[in-house]
């Protein structure tokens, strides 16, 4: 494909896009190399590559079109009890309260951290300061929560069983191995930053890559395992690791797609292939929902990662109020002491989980609905 070559681009929209969004887009569709873009319904915007965007490459990887958060994504598991474990008095209160110390949303005591798996204790990351960030941030950060839009959910299905959803990512590797492999990328026309995926340095961006994946993965897992603890203390509950289900929308991967092998850049959105088992998150206050990929190649076998964002962190800081936002939250326990903390994470904030279920009804199809119970966010 020539530089000049505007790529195939194909929307699934559950309200028009910004213009900023759609300038966006559109200087990613001219980017050197892209093939195919796929524009998901919970598209907002975010730096250099917008949020809710699958772009395919055939030989460039764009770290921008990955992220910062490499790796970020979603454990939900059920557990052996009825959401009516959580109801005698102070019990949830008491779970809520335990989390905090549990799993912490910033860092842990260096004598407290979390042993991790061996593929990550012993491995090794492509430079002397990332290995700095993986053996320093990387261990006391290894299984804490994160601020923003990560989260541990207690959820109730239809059948009223009880749930657990996490929603967390890299931490500070994330953003260290993104920087250094930017400053390294060819710059390109449109303000973007690509490696030869057939380089040296194309190959060090993906094995770190593929690292930060791994580190997100076991982390998300190791909070599962912390919140088990606390629920079979406090509600008599167990984790039924049988039932887990884990996905990751942050991420590039090399995939065949209409017969060709493809980069595949997710950046808010995750796989769903023909089957494949994934969870969408809609906001602290309302439902999210288990979902399973019908394999639509024209999305580049992907769907939207979420509700997304229909307010920016400011807008919503500015328009929401404390008062507002318990009353969105009414039914759900969460750590009211933050209200004020916790304007840009009000539902209000984003959209409508189940308008952007509609809009992409021929990517997913829904396979558990769950309502939220208890939500634990870190700030």
């Amino acid at each position: 494909m020539s530089e000049s070559s505007l790529a195939s681009i194909r929307t699934w929209l559950q309200a028009p896009m910004d213009r900023d969004v759609s300038e966006a887009i559109e200087r990613l569709r001219r980017a050197p190399d892209v093939w195919r873009v796929a524009v998901m319904p919970d598209v907002h915007l975010s730096a250099d590559v917008c949020i809710g965007v699958v772009v395919a490459t055939s030989s460039l990887i764009y770290p921008q079109a990955v992220g910062g958060d490499i790796g970020c994504g979603m454990l939900a598991v059920a557990f052996d009890v009825e959401a009516a474990a959580l109801a005698p008095p102070g019990v949830a209160r008491q779970i809520l309260a335990d989390l905090r110390h549990a799993v912490p949303s910033r860092r842990r005591n260096r004598r407290e951290a979390i042993p991790q798996p061996e593929d990550l204790s012993s491995g090794r990351l492509t430079h002397p300061s990332l290995e700095s960030a993986r053996r320093t941030e990387g261990a006391i950060e290894f299984a804490t929560l994160g601020s923003g839009n990560h989260f541990i959910e207690l959820q109730a299905d239809a059948d009223d069983r009880l749930w657990l959803m996490v929603h967390s990512g890299s931490r500070a590797l994330g953003p260290a191995i993104r920087d250094h492999h930017l400053a390294r990328a060819q710059p390109m026309a449109t303000r973007l930053r690509a490696l030869e995926a057939g380089s040296a340095l194309g190959a060090e961006y993906l094995h770190d890559v593929a690292y930060a994946r791994r580190f997100a993965a076991a982390s998300r897992r190791a909070m599962a395992e912390e919140v088990a603890q606390v629920l079979a203390v406090r509600a008599g509950a167990h984790a039924c690791w049988e039932t887990a289900i884990a996905t990751d929308h942050n991420h590039v991967s090399l995939e065949r797609h209409g017969g060709r092998d493809l980069w595949v850049h997710r950046k808010g959105a995750m796989s769903a292939r023909q089957g494949e088992s994934g969870v969408l998150p809609g906001s602290m206050g309302s439902l999210s929902f288990h979902v399973e990929g019908r394999g639509c190649d024209e999305a580049l076998c992907s769907s939207a990662h979420g509700a997304g964002r229909a307010l920016s962190r400011a807008a919503a800081r500015g328009k929401i109020t404390e008062r507002e936002l318990r009353r969105q939250m009414e039914g759900v326990l969460y750590d009211d002491s933050l209200t004020g903390r916790l304007l840009d994470e009000a539902p209000a904030a984003y959209k409508d989980i189940r308008m952007v279920l509609r809009a992409q009804r021929d990517l997913v199809k829904i396979i558990r609905t769950l309502r939220p119970l208890l939500n634990y966010k870190g700030v």
